[in-house]
């Protein structure tokens, strides 16, 4: 008798499942510290302390997380309702997309001390400020449009290539260094950080690429109808 070892579909999404719960799990003990000192602003709803904080905006995307994983679900369902058959890809990547994004954006567009009265600054030279980034600040950059590189393929497949996921990760990364520069945040506006945003985004696209979306999708309109029987006189 031939036994079929390889573990199937539903255990698959299980087993992930698990794996993403214990990554979270440990994320938050090894965080625990510094996420608690920001619990009791957040909680009261005041914004300093809370949201002009890395810890405070971390909290409160971790928070979210049931949040978004509801909004994949109920996505999902009514796209499976209609007949699509890719609809928890779909439903994922998108929540995913946003959920991954706007809270790395709103810590890189976060003004600084001196905000508003300090030039904007440009840095120019390539790799000089990767010195002074640090593995934090390295991690940190390659996080910020790693959601966008991971996910954007999976739904669209106008970006589901190398070449192209490296040209949206430094598009975004060079709109987001210009806006520093114009708004005047107290930040300096490096292609460094271009390079290595740019380079987070191709990093978490190869990690999803089994999953890039090739072909457009054919809706259920779209699908060909079988021909009416001939009718005979």
């Amino acid at each position: 008798m031939n036994h079929d070892t390889s573990l199937s579909a539903p255990h698959r999404r299980i087993a992930l499942l698990a794996l993403a719960v214990l990554g979270l799990a440990s994320a938050l003990f090894a965080m625990r510290g510094p996420l608690m000192m920001s619990a009791p602003r957040c909680l009261a709803g005041r914004w300093h302390g809370c949201l002009d904080t890395f810890n405070g905006v971390v909290l409160l995307a971790l928070a979210a997380l049931p949040l978004s994983a509801l909004v994949v679900w109920a996505l999902a369902r009514r796209r499976r309702a209609a007949g699509d058959g890719a609809a928890w890809r779909r439903s994922l990547a998108e929540v995913g997309l946003v959920h991954g994004t706007v809270p790395f954006l709103w810590l890189t567009l976060m003004p600084g001390a001196g905000a508003g009265t300090v030039p904007g600054r440009v840095s120019l030279v390539p790799l000089r400020d990767l010195v002074t980034m640090g593995p934090l600040g390295i991690a940190g950059n390659l996080l910020v449009f790693a959601a966008l590189g991971a996910f954007a393929p999976m739904r669209f497949a106008a970006v589901a290539s190398v070449p192209r996921i490296l040209a949206l990760g430094a598009g975004c990364s060079v709109l987001v260094e210009t806006a520093q520069y114009v708004l005047r945040l107290d930040r300096v506006s490096s292609v460094d950080d271009v390079l290595v945003n740019a380079t987070g985004a191709l990093l978490a696209a190869l990690a999803t690429r089994r999953w890039w979306r090739t072909g457009a999708a054919v809706a259920p309109s779209d699908r060909p109808r079988p021909a009416a029987p001939a009718r005979t006189a």
